[in-house]
């Protein structure tokens, strides 16, 4: 497994092994000792082609995150909204797919969204808090302040995200 460094402050792009072989193949994901951190759980998401979730964040209990996919493809964008962080407002993003054995970590201080981009997209997340539903916040998607190219005008997304505050208001 290979760890890369991106230009915001504690959030890595790793490479996690595959091996391919008549039968199917095996995809190294997670190695504690290459993160160092504890996750507490994980969960699995299913989306459809067009379905954008986020950009989302806890603000009590803020969580790490550790997402990868491992049917289909998205692309994975993050928002920093770490108040003192040099890249304050600064978007990154990633295409993580079942091929490439791309894995995102995302740490606290981020909100984080994806689009699915195949006809069916399986994520998994392994996260460092429990979900505390008071806390949960979204993100406005589209907000131009944040200039995220998603690639979509019309993308399917929940009432929350519709209803998501703008940057300027978190």
């Amino acid at each position: 497994m290979k760890k890369k460094s991106t230009k915001f402050n504690g959030l890595y792009v790793f490479t996690g092994k595959r091996f391919d072989d008549k039968r199917g193949f095996l995809r190294e994901i997670f190695k504690e000792k290459i993160l160092n951190k504890k996750l507490k759980f994980t969960i699995v998401s299913s989306s459809k082609k067009n379905v954008l979730r986020g950009l989302h964040y806890q603000n009590n209990k803020p969580q790490d995150k550790f997402i990868t996919v491992i049917k289909g493809r998205i692309l994975d964008v993050v928002v920093d909204i770490r108040k003192n962080s040099k890249t304050y407002g600064k978007h990154f993003k990633i295409e993580l797919s079942e091929f490439n054995s791309k894995i995102l970590f995302v740490p606290k201080g981020f909100a984080h969204g994806f689009l699915g981009l195949e006809k069916e997209n399986i994520v998994v997340y392994s996260l460092s808090e429990y979900r505390n539903k008071k806390g949960e916040k979204s993100l406005l998607w589209n907000d131009e302040k944040l200039k995220i190219k998603w690639g979509i005008k019309k993308p399917i997304i929940s009432s929350k995200d519709k209803n998501a505050e703008l940057f300027k208001n978190i």
